[in-house]
C-alpha cells in the first residue's frame, strides 16, 4: 500500500515523530514511523515522550514534527469546553484544525473513525452487585455510601474536560481517599490495578476503545449525557515540515482509515499485561486491516 505512493526524496533532516505514554498512540505514532522508513524518510523517534501537555509542548516549541492527537482535546488546548462542537465528529475535527493552523501552524491530517474518549470502568462483580451500567448509577451509588475507588491519571483527576465534567454533570465528587492518582495517561496500568483491586481499587480511567475492560473482568459505564468530547486520533503535523513532505497526508490517510475502534481495541488487547485474558475474550485484529497487523507486530521492536 505505501510503497504505491512512495516518491523519490532528497536527503533531509529527520523527521521527529512524538506520542503520548498511552498503548494506542504510541500505536499510531509507530504507524508513522514505518510509512516514513517504508518512503525512504529519515525518522527521529520520540515515541512515548509524556502527558499530553509535555507533548503539546515539545510539538508548539519545535521539539517534535509529528504525532498523532485527539481532535476533543482541541477543547482543551483552546479553553473551550463549552462549545457544542468538540461532540460532534466532523465539527470537532474541522474546529481544531482551523484553530491550531491559525494559531500555531500545526496542520490536522484525517483522523481515524474512533472515539477514544474518556470513560470510568468498574470492576464486574461491583457492578453486577449494586447494578452499575452507567455514570448515573455511579452516582446513586456513591450517594447511598457505597465503596468506591478509582485509579486515574493526574490528567483525567485535574482536567476541567474529564473527572471534574462527570463529577458536575451526575452530581457526586469523589474525595481523595477515593483516587490512586498514577503517572501517566496509560489506561492499561489502571486497568490492570482495578483488576487486581491495587491499594483497594475498584474503578479504573479508561477509553472508549480500550479492548483490555472486559477481558479483565470491568465494566465501561455509560455516559447518558454526553458529557465528553468526540476524540478521534489523528496526525498533527507541523506545517513546515508538511510543506517538506507534501506527500505525508496521502501516505497517513489509508493507515488512519485502517484505525477504527475495533482495531485499536484488539491491539491493546495484544499488549496489555492481561494478554490471556484478552486472548479469551477472543480479541483480534480483524483480517482486513493488514497495515494495522504489521505495525502490532512491530510495537515492541520501537
Amino acid at each position: 500500500m505505501l510503497a504505491a505512493v512512495s516518491l523519490p526524496l532528497q536527503a533531509a533532516s529527520p523527521v521527529k515523530v512524538g506520542s503520548k505514554i498511552d498503548t494506542k498512540v504510541r500505536y499510531s505514532a509507530i504507524s508513522f514511523c514505518r510509512c516514513w522508513k517504508a518512503t525512504g524518510v529519515p525518522t527521529g523517534n520520540k515515541v512515548q515522550l509524556g502527558t499530553t501537555p509535555v507533548v503539546r509542548g515539545a510539538i508548539t516549541s519545535g521539539e517534535l514534527d509529528i504525532y498523532p492527537e485527539y481532535t476533543g482535546n482541541g477543547a482543551f488546548f483552546f479553553k473551550d469546553e463549552n462549545d457544542a462542537a468538540w461532540k460532534n465528529a466532523q465539527q470537532g475535527y474541522e474546529k481544531v484544525k482551523k484553530l491550531d493552523s491559525e494559531h500555531n501552524k500545526l496542520i490536522w491530517l484525517t483522523p481515524a473513525p474512533a472515539n477514544n474518549t474518556w470513560t470510568i470502568a468498574v470492576r464486574q462483580d461491583v457492578a453486577e452487585k449494586n447494578k452499575l451500567t452507567s455514570l448515573a448509577d455511579l452516582s446513586r451509588y456513591l450517594q447511598e455510601g457505597g465503596t468506591f475507588k478509582l485509579a486515574a491519571s493526574a490528567e483525567f483527576i485535574e482536567r476541567a474536560d474529564a473527572l471534574p465534567a462527570f463529577e458536575k454533570a451526575y452530581g457526586f465528587k469523589l474525595g481523595q481517599d477515593q483516587l490512586l492518582s498514577l503517572a501517566g495517561g496509560d489506561t492499561a496500568v489502571t486497568i490492570k490495578a482495578a483488576a487486581q483491586q491495587t491499594s483497594g481499587v475498584n474503578a479504573a480511567m479508561a477509553y472508549g476503545t480500550d479492548g483490555p475492560v472486559a477481558a479483565l473482568g470491568l465494566q465501561t459505564l455509560s455516559d447518558p449525557q454526553g458529557v465528553q468530547p468526540i476524540y478521534a486520533p489523528a496526525p498533527v503535523v507541523r506545517e513546515s515540515v508538511l510543506k517538506e513532505y507534501p506527500q505525508m497526508a496521502q501516505w497517513l490517510q489509508p493507515v488512519f482509515a485502517s484505525l477504527d475502534a475495533k482495531t485499536l481495541a484488539a491491539t491493546e488487547c495484544q499488549h496489555c499485561s492481561g494478554r490471556t485474558g484478552c486472548q479469551k475474550s477472543g480479541c483480534r485484529l480483524p483480517e482486513t486491516k493488514r497495515v494495522g497487523e504489521v505495525i502490532s507486530r512491530d510495537l515492541s521492536t520501537y
